[in-house]
């Protein structure tokens, strides 16, 4: 049973108060992770826009309409931000400052608050002030250099790895960290959460590795023939991670390559590649995942998010719930005693903010 079907319990971040300022990307999916462990997130959207909330990333959120550009919205906003624990700004630098909500007026007011600064360049240098989005700020990591074949343009991976790691997921750990230690402290502070200096902090391995820049080179992009992605006979794909040479070699056997592909340092990366993709054509993706997915090669079929859902580890796993007549994503990661679950609480933002200013938590 997934935690998400349990009985109500405690969570992690319950009697957490979060202000999430209307954003895209990562700052609702932030809002969304703090919302999944416990944490009360009421969403603050321009009038007439609340509808366009996204309703997976909505999940266990209040909504209040209020125009921060009208006294009255900045006011209502002001009053929620002193009431709460996490404020999640999404904007440029220098936008909440100029509306009087900046964070050094808001600390001052409100000494326990954790003031999250959610951008894609961060706070301060020459890109502070520029637009960007997650293919940008990976460009700039050295991420996206790494990933896709050699002689062909980087290929772009979704926005998972800058907006959703580098950023959303790299802000949910900050502020549980600043939370931690405002329980020791009784005091709040600002997190400079930049999407690109989380996305450059989660390429530590590659540095470590002292891997040459490149595709040419890298070992997960693309590059190699034993982790990459083949067509099958239907026009479907295999996702193939046979890095280890135990793995290489169950590969080598399934397939009935020739003895000598055993040692593949022997054999041309380009006869290596030609070879498998090959071999994968003669079947249908389906085919080969009957085949191989048994056995220690690390070959998966590539699934469309649908089928993702569909999958027998997935159903086993309960990976994915029913919510609101929606199938979405659960909860992770999963805590043994106190378990992420989808909240029920109240979707009227006024009516959160009211009981906030009653004292109740």
């Amino acid at each position: 049973m997934h935690p998400q079907e349990q009985p109500e319990s405690a969570r992690p971040l319950d009697g957490i108060r979060v202000v999430e300022l209307e954003g895209i990307g990562p700052g609702p999916t932030l809002g969304m992770l703090l919302a999944d462990f416990g944490a009360e997130v009421l969403r603050v959207a321009r009038p007439g826009y609340e509808v366009y909330a996204d309703p997976v990333t909505g999940r266990g959120k209040a909504t209040l309409a209020a125009d921060l550009k009208t006294p009255e919205g900045a006011a209502a906003v002001r009053e929620a931000i002193h009431a709460a624990d996490v404020l999640i700004d999404p904007f440029r630098p220098g936008v909440l400052e100029r509306l009087g909500l900046g964070p050094e007026a808001m600390l001052a007011a409100h000494p326990r608050l954790v003031y999250v600064r959610l951008t894609g360049w961060g706070q301060d240098g020459p890109l502070a002030q520029r637009a960007g989005h997650d293919i940008t700020y990976i460009a700039l990591s050295g991420a996206l250099e790494g990933i896709g074949r050699p002689g062909e343009a980087p290929t772009p991976p979704l926005n998972l790895i800058g907006d959703m790691g580098g950023g959303a997921a790299m802000a949910a750990f900050g502020v549980c960290a600043a939370l931690v230690e405002r329980s020791r402290s009784g005091k709040g502070q600002v997190i400079d959460a930049a999407i690109l200096d989380g996305t450059v902090a989660l390429t530590a391995m590659f540095h470590g590795m002292r891997l040459p820049a490149g595709r040419n080179d890298s070992l997960l992009g693309g590059a190699q023939p034993f982790y990459d992605s083949y067509a099958c006979a239907d026009g479907r794909h295999v996702a193939v991670g046979a890095l280890e040479q135990p793995f290489w070699e169950a590969l080598v056997a399934a397939l009935d390559l020739p003895e000598g592909f055993r040692n593949r340092g022997a054999v041309l990366p380009a006869e290596l590649r030609a070879a498998l993709a090959e071999r994968f054509a003669t079947r249908s993706r389906d085919d080969w995942a009957a085949l191989l997915e048994p056995l220690d090669a690390c070959v998966a079929p590539i699934l469309s998010f649908a089928e993702a859902a569909e999958h027998p580890h997935a159903v086993a796993r309960d990976l994915f719930v029913e919510h609101q007549g929606r199938r979405q994503p659960a909860p992770a990661p999963r805590l043994s005693r106190t378990p992420a679950r989808i909240g029920t609480g109240d979707s009227d933002g006024a009516a959160l903010l009211a009981r906030w200013r009653s004292g109740c938590r």
